[in-house]
Formats: structure tokens, sequence, C-alpha cells
């Protein structure tokens, strides 16, 4: 299947959306633990995000801030790196908490977890 027309050139076909009370926190978040950059960003009057799209290696995440009507839900979100390690150090030096350190799952994959700022669960893993 090609992009054609039906889809911004600068997205993925598939994205995971993200609802979070402090959408911007975790934007820049993101960039700092996994070099994310904003592809576009729509702020509503009050400065809150009313949709912001940020690239992480080949894929898109979409975020947003939580609303009455579309509340902030915790989700799970899988993302390969070249050192779950440093990566790992960096996520918790700035805010993150702890699901699981990273080890060997003989599966292939070195992997840990941690929480984000926001409640959301990264699983990070680099091929051994």
């Amino acid at each position: 299947m090609t992009s054609g027309n039906f889809q911004r050139a600068d997205h993925s076909t598939v994205s995971a959306y993200i609802m979070v009370a402090g959408a911007a926190r975790l934007i820049d978040f993101l960039g700092t633990v996994f070099g994310a950059t904003t592809v576009l960003r729509h702020d509503r009057p009050d400065g809150s995000v009313m949709h912001a799209s940020v690239r992480i290696g080949d894929s898109v995440v979409m975020i947003a801030d939580a609303t009455p009507e579309y509340p902030a839900f915790p989700v799970w979100l899988h993302v390969y790196v070249p050192d779950v390690g440093e990566t790992y150090a960096t996520a918790l030096g700035h805010g993150a908490t702890v699901v699981q350190s990273p080890t060997e799952k003989g599966d292939g994959d070195r992997r840990g977890g941690f929480a984000d700022p926001a409640g959301n669960t990264w699983w990070i893993a680099t091929a051994v």
C-alpha cells in the first residue's frame, strides 16, 4: 500500500494516540528521553495541547491534553532504542518511575519499563 493522497507524508500509517493531563510536559519528556521531534502541534486558546504529533524513530505518536469529553487514560507502548540502559537511566533522571529494570528476557531483547510523568508505561528494548 502506498501513502498516496489519503495520508500525511510526515505520519506513519498507524499511530498511537495518547490523552494525558500535561501534554506539553510529556512532549518535552519524549524529546529528552527518545529524541522525539514535534511534527505538528495545535494549542487551544487556554494553552493546552489540542493535538500534537511527535516522531520517535520511524513512528508517530499523537498526544493531546485530556478534556472532560476525552479523559486521560494510561497506555503501554514499546520502543526499540539503541541502548536500553542509557534510555532507562535518562527517563528515570527526568521524572519517570520504575516499572521494571532492564534485563535480558531470553527472547533476544534486553528490556525494561518505566512510567512517564503522565502515567503511561513505556517498555524499551535493545536487541542483543
